[in-house]
């Protein structure tokens, strides 16, 4: 009887292992097949197990389509790579699988936290990278696995180096991203399921008030940090946590709109970009937040 390996799950790409076979070739291609057994010998070598993960182990997916994985090639941080693990926790749950789909919505509301603490400035991210993560399946569960591995994945391109960022930030460039990705956070996190305030004016207050709550958070911090910039920031978040409890105070719909038109221009992110040179942080907005307020 077979017996087959568990598999976990990976989602936005496949990492099905898939060894290096070399093919016949003639004399004039010696050098050229000898390189590549060398390096598919090395790709083979550095195979382990996607159970075996570590945070921070940088590492090349076995494959590029959705699905399931077993195993990856772990590579130098210094080399070229797909991806690296930027965070990780164990998922705390009965001794009965709780589905995809959950285990899918734990993921997604963990991992984006799990892996600000590792890199916690998105906008300096290799271009093309996003976030992904391994996650038991049913199979791999029975065996005991509770484990998620959040990684940032480029799954069209490569990067080197470690994202590991969070060692050398300033204190005062923690306070502003801590500040400010919370604040992003309260705004994405409590986005409410239907499209328009009429249909669900209490969640978009809920959400108005996370925000606001988030903001004053934010300005507080931004408050023991000398600039120019950040100083003209400050004031500008201030305005907006004001708009936002407007919002989150509305008596109706028409109330809501009018408060949250320029509560949520004056948290666009290029409002940001001055403060963020006056810190030495990254400055080129990422795309899809770009595309958001650009409307």
């Amino acid at each position: 009887m077979a017996i087959r390996a568990p598999y976990r799950s990976l989602r936005g790409m496949s990492a099905v292992v898939a060894l290096l076979a070399v093919g016949a070739v003639g004399c004039s291609d010696v050098s050229d097949a000898v390189d590549s057994a060398k390096d598919g010998a090395k790709k083979v070598a550095r195979q382990r197990s996607v159970f075996s993960l570590d945070l921070g182990d940088c590492y090349n997916p076995n494959g590029k389509a959705e699905g399931e994985a077993y195993a990856v090639e772990i590579v130098p941080c210094d080399e070229a790579h797909e991806g690296q693990v930027v965070g990780e926790f164990a998922i705390d749950e009965g001794k009965e699988y709780p589905g995809d789909d959950e285990i899918a919505a734990i993921a997604d509301e963990r991992c984006p936290v799990e892996a600000q603490k590792y890199a916690p400035d998105t906008w300096a991210l290799p271009k093309g990278v996003d976030l992904y993560y391994y996650t038991p399946t049913k199979e791999s569960w029975a065996t005991g696995d509770r484990a998620v591995s959040c990684t940032y994945t480029a799954e069209k391109s490569t990067f080197k180096g470690s994202l590991d960022t969070v060692k050398s930030l300033k204190p005062e460039q923690t306070t502003y991203l801590n500040g400010s990705n919370a604040v992003y956070e309260a705004l994405w996190a409590n986005q409410p399921e239907k499209d328009t305030v009429e249909d669900d004016l209490a969640g978009y207050k809920a959400q108005a008030k996370a925000v606001a709550a988030a903001l004053d958070t934010h300005v507080k911090g931004l408050d023991g940090i000398d600039g120019t910039e950040v100083g003209k920031l400050r004031a500008t978040l201030t305005k907006a946590a004001g708009n936002w409890k407007k919002a989150a105070n509305a008596a109706d719909a028409d109330a809501f709109y009018t408060a949250y038109e320029p509560a949520f221009t004056d948290i666009d992110p290029n409002e940001s970009v001055a403060a963020r040179k006056e810190l030495g942080l990254a400055t080129t907005v990422p795309a899809d937040e770009a595309d958001v307020w650009a409307g």
